[in-house]
């Protein structure tokens, strides 16, 4: 089986004398759901935003389907970004000055998605996670577990083959876990390659595989 994608040779430093990754190589398959675990301050974070494209490495590269993603404008990015991955960010990342539903159809939208069939798509995901709200609610108006799990909806939205959670639990109640953790699992039975960063032991069991940095 071919990885969707490929971490190759990674090094990443914010500082010539502050290196977080160097040459770190792995793969991601189809499929599966990978935990990405260690100490805080290693870099688990930060290798989900070069994975993910929005950083650029200090050396090495990232492939999707075999394919180097270095060398690319920042545009090609933008659109590889959109029509491939699905991001969870630790804190949500939603736009406060736009709605719960605006924020969760921005990827579609943007890629030229159908605006009816992902409100449509979009309700039936809200409704999923427990965060059927009324369409004029806000970011600032909902918990940190809400916001949390309507970041999940936008990431899910597009039917991503790539997902990219950065403690994805972490805001979240043990039943709400768990219901995040099955959407993640049953993205990767469509095929999708899913990684998760997370500190807690007990989603990593669930997981297919764990990598340490």
């Amino acid at each position: 089986m071919s990885a969707t994608l490929t971490a190759e040779k990674l090094s990443f430093r914010y500082e010539p004398n502050t290196s977080l990754l160097e040459n770190w190589s792995a793969d991601f398959f189809p499929g599966e759901v990978v935990a990405v675990t260690g100490p805080s301050g290693r870099g688990k974070s930060t290798l989900l935003y070069l994975l993910g494209l929005m950083l650029k490495p200090t050396s090495g590269g990232v492939l999707i389907d075999g394919s180097p993603a270095q060398g690319r404008s920042d545009r090609e990015r933008a659109s590889l970004r959109a029509s491939t991955f699905g991001f969870v960010f630790q804190d949500a990342a939603l736009d406060p000055a736009r709605t719960v539903i605006d924020n969760i159809l921005e990827t579609v939208l943007y890629r030229g998605g159908d605006r009816a069939v992902a409100v449509n798509r979009a309700h039936e995901l809200m409704d999923q996670f427990g965060v059927a709200l009324r369409a004029s609610a806000k970011p600032g108006q909902v918990s940190g577990g809400q916001a949390q799990r309507i970041a999940l909806c936008r990431a899910l939205l597009g039917n991503p083959r790539i997902v990219l959670a950065d403690e994805p639990t972490g805001n979240l109640d043990p039943a709400s876990s768990d219901v995040v953790f099955r959407a993640l699992y049953d993205q990767a039975s469509r095929g999708a390659a899913v990684i998760i960063v997370t500190h807690d032991p007990l989603l990593v069991q669930r997981c297919d595989r764990e990598l340490m940095l």
